[in-house]
């Protein structure tokens, strides 16, 4: 058995076709969510539940207030024993998962990754020199040591294609995403890009495609050229 992750930026079609592949062969398949998005997750540790009661509590706390004070209030109360409680939580959060998806692999099943952490939040070299040093480690740590899935299958389309789809970001975001996908994959012999603009039926074809036939070996990196 084997791990799969489609990723992808929001609006690719990611948790629709990992639910149907699980759907379309029950028993066989096993949807994990590797996002931080608690209320997306389908399994996540107690205490990422606690620190998202406890985020809302807060925000919820500062809603009447004028804006400066509130911003000093958030700003004490979530200094910097909570943000790091809250990056040594994502690390276990992360471990947590993966190997569920380990146990999952001995069950002898397929695990289908809806998104994946190293791509999440994958970034530039420049971009990572500007963050505060907790987040430094932690992309540094999933670049670097967490594992990758078997199987990378990208849902890629045109930033316009997936706002019209999904207009909760802005286009230069999702372009940023798709770059910073783009240069976290370039090396890996593991990754196919599908061509995610085309209709739902027609991705999801050539994703199951991809995922029936694979064996274990290498695929071909089918990145577009610079």
């Amino acid at each position: 058995m084997f791990s799969v992750a489609l990723i992808g930026p929001d609006g690719s079609g990611k948790t629709t076709i990992a639910r149907r592949l699980e759907a379309s062969f029950p028993g066989r398949f096993k949807y994990l969510y590797m996002g931080i998005n608690a209320e997306s997750s389908n399994v996540t540790l107690p205490t990422t539940r606690i620190a998202e009661w406890i985020k809302h509590l807060l925000d919820n706390g500062q809603a009447g207030k004028p804006r400066h004070q509130a911003s000093q209030a958030t700003a004490r109360s979530r200094g910097r024993v909570w943000s790091t409680l809250r990056i040594l939580n994502r690390f276990a959060e992360e471990i947590f998962r993966y190997a569920l998806s380990w146990i999952y692999k001995k069950q002898r099943r397929i695990v289908v990754f809806d998104r994946f952490f190293k791509f999440d939040f994958a970034c530039d070299p420049v971009e990572l020199s500007r963050m505060p040093m907790s987040e430094r480690l932690h992309r540094i740590w999933l670049s670097k040591l967490y594992p990758y899935p078997d199987l990378i299958i990208f849902l890629d389309a045109p930033p316009e294609v997936l706002f019209a789809r999904k207009p909760e970001t802005t286009l230069q975001f999702l372009s940023e995403r798709q770059r910073a996908i783009l240069m976290a994959g370039k090396a890996l012999s593991n990754i196919v890009r599908v061509d995610a603009a085309r209709p739902l039926e027609d991705v999801y074809s050539e994703v199951e495609h991809c995922v029936m036939n694979f064996r274990g070996s290498p695929h071909r990196n089918s990145y577009p050229p610079e």
